[in-house]
């Protein structure tokens, strides 16, 4: 059975969030909540709990996961970006986008997808979220909360996500009713930037 933290949304509790990270560092997958729905994270280097993800999700081999970083200070550690999508990046984070970049070798090679050794990376406007990256100072490996079936739709009811998902996972952090609407997926691989997903981020920047 998870456990299940009734957090702040906007003051989160220091001592929940440091369980939390606790947690995460223990092994575990965790449900938290982020601008865009519900994520599920777990640590960038633990395959187990990686694998427990993409067994929840039932994602398909090859799947982009996401780093969801507390600022852009690791960016230059787990990704190659050029000028022009710095500043894209820089000018519209934080906030409800992923961006797809191409992989350094700091990255395990199990997250990279097979053909283009990419990583999806983004920095949530959420203040647990955020509490939670400053406290464990490394960004989570994580994945929208979209079950299986439900592909475009993000999970925003944690006690229905306690219901479905508590013996699956080791915590659930109740930090609100969120938005069902993903982030938006931009590709910023090359200079001209590429939306792959419409979501709930305004893709007029990218234009």
């Amino acid at each position: 059975m998870s456990q299940f933290f009734y957090i702040h949304p906007e003051n989160p509790q220091v001592r929940l969030i440091n369980q939390a990270v606790e947690i995460l560092r223990k092994g575990g997958v965790i449900v938290y909540p982020t601008d865009s729905g519900y994520a599920l994270g777990c640590m960038l280097g633990d395959k187990h709990a990686m694998d427990r993800i993409v067994a929840i999700r039932q994602l398909p081999e090859g799947h982009n996961f996401t780093l969801v970083c507390s600022d852009l200070s690791e960016l230059s550690t787990y990704a190659t970006v050029s000028n022009v999508a710095y500043r894209l990046i820089k000018n519209n984070t934080p906030g409800r986008y992923t961006f797809i970049l191409t992989a350094t070798k700091e990255l395990p090679r199990r997250l990279m997808t097979s053909k283009r050794k990419t990583i999806g990376l983004r920095v949530p406007d959420n203040q647990i979220a955020l509490d939670l990256l400053k406290a464990l100072d490394e960004p989570i490996l994580s994945c929208s909360l979209m079950l299986p079936g439900e592909e475009y739709i993000t999970q925003s009811d944690p006690e229905e996500i306690r219901d479905r998902l508590e013996r699956q996972v080791d915590l659930i952090i109740h930090g609100g009713y969120l938005g069902q609407d993903p982030t938006t997926v931009v590709d910023l691989t090359d200079d001209q930037p590429i939306i792959l997903r419409e979501g709930s981020g305004s893709t007029a920047p990218f234009l």
